[in-house]
């Protein structure tokens, strides 16, 4: 893991804790242009904001990228979150040809790239990005529960 990677991912985080103060689960994405590493989306989680399911952070992200880019294609682009994505934004990421996908805390609930739907190792998959899991965990992970606790 390179310097650049512990650099984009804590600023997914600091997207993440900006959701957190929203009242939003506190996820956040950045998507990099790999070859150039520059960044294309920054942005967190706004279900609630936008009053829109699928507007996960990896999904605005991506959107975002797409129209940076001028293209439905993200294939020299790498996504950085918080948290294992979900089914959805897993498949997502796959339509997106995202290059490589890194992420922090594991979501053994809903996950869907290593817990739950395994959505890459699907035969319906038709492009698998390189996966990094488990980057910058604790913190992120932290986020995730003292949000959730401070609910219960």
């Amino acid at each position: 893991m390179s310097l650049f990677d512990n650099m984009h991912m804590s600023l997914a985080l600091e997207e993440a804790k900006k959701a957190a103060l929203r009242g939003e689960v506190p996820v956040g994405a950045v998507i990099v242009h790999g070859p150039s590493d520059k960044i294309l989306s920054t942005t967190s989680n706004r279900v609630m904001e936008l009053k829109d399911p699928t507007a996960h952070a990896e999904l605005l992200a991506i959107r975002e990228a797409c129209h940076v880019m001028e293209s439905e294609r993200l294939t020299d682009c790498d996504l950085y979150v918080t948290l294992e994505p979900c089914p959805m934004c897993a498949q997502a990421i796959s339509f997106a040809r995202i290059r490589r996908l890194y992420f922090a805390a594991e979501d053994k609930k809903g996950g869907g790239v290593e817990n739950g739907a395994i959505v890459f190792n699907a035969k319906s998959c038709h492009h698998k990005p390189e996966v990094y899991g488990h980057i910058m965990t604790e913190p992120s992970a932290r986020l995730l529960q003292d949000f959730f606790k401070d609910r219960r």
